[in-house]
Order: C-alpha cells, then structure tokens, then sequence
C-alpha cells in the first residue's frame, strides 16, 4: 500500500461526498491503528466511529459497518445473509478488495464494489468518524449524510464488545 493509493481512495471519497452535496470535516492526526487510539485523537466517544470489517459470507466479500465499541454478531450476520459460513477477510484478501491496509478502510463499500451493511446503532450518532484511507487521516460527517449517501443495508449486525 502506498501513499498514492490512500490519496486515490481519499479523493474518490471526496468527490462521492462533494457530489452528494455533504458537509464533512477532514481530521489529520497521529497515526492510529485501534478504535480506542482514534476516539482518543478525535476527541469524540468511542460510539461514533463507523468500524468498516470486511468479511466473506460463502463465496461473497461484503463490508459491515459498527460503531465501533461493538464487535461483529456472527450469528447476527449469518441470520441477515442466509449463510453458514462467514468469515473475516485476511489482510491479503482485504488489501486486494480495497488496496488499503486494514483499520484505514472508510465505511463506503460502494468504493470498492462491495455490498455494506450498517448496524442499526449507528443511527445513534449526529456525526460518525471514520478512517478515510489511511491512519492519519479520518472524516467526520454526519449520520444522516452517510446514510443517504451509501445507502446500506441495515440490521443488528453488533454486540457489546466483550469486557476484560
């Protein structure tokens, strides 16, 4: 992954949201790699990251989007989708999908060709935050607009993450 393949994804992104006529707000920060670390740099609660997880169900990629202090419902997804197996993308098939690295992943699985689906929660949030193609550089933009904008799927596709 190059800086020049994060600054493609980052203006395909940009152009999306300018042509939808969205107001977001662009965040350059310290390099993160954890849904806690990018809260904290934010300076927003850990509820209104949009954690974009790249999964395969059968023999289909797929994007799921989770605030992200839930984890994936396995159970949850394999109910939505009707299938038996369902597993995480590996890095490999996550970088060939996406040509990112993953954590930098937006939660637009429209850029990448791949159906998203959205946990209803994240509705929660006025302003969702979200890594726009790399580490050190997120998005803010409201809820609403992202919706409208990639229109997913939505479900129940979280829980609370488990407490150590």
């Amino acid at each position: 992954m190059s800086d020049e393949t994060s600054t493609q994804i980052f203006e395909r992104l940009n152009a999306l949201l300018q042509s939808n006529s969205v107001n977001f707000r662009v965040l350059i920060h310290e390099p993160v790699f954890t849904s806690a670390d990018s809260a904290r740099v934010r300076g927003v609660s850990l509820h209104s990251g949009a954690k974009a997880l790249i999964l395969k169900a059968g023999d289909k990629f797929l994007m799921v989007v989770l605030p992200a202090d839930l984890s994936l419902d396995s159970k949850g997804i394999k109910r939505e989708l009707n299938s038996k197996n369902i597993r995480f993308a590996n890095q490999d098939e996550v970088e060939s999908l996406t040509t990112l690295k993953p954590g930098s992943i937006p939660p637009f699985g429209s850029l990448f060709n791949l159906p998203t689906y959205c946990d209803d929660r994240l509705k929660e949030n006025e302003t969702i935050y979200f890594n726009a193609g790399s580490h050190t550089c997120s998005i803010g933009m409201g809820t609403t607009d992202y919706l409208v904008v990639e229109k997913p799927v939505l479900g129940l596709f979280g829980k609370l993450a488990e407490q150590s």
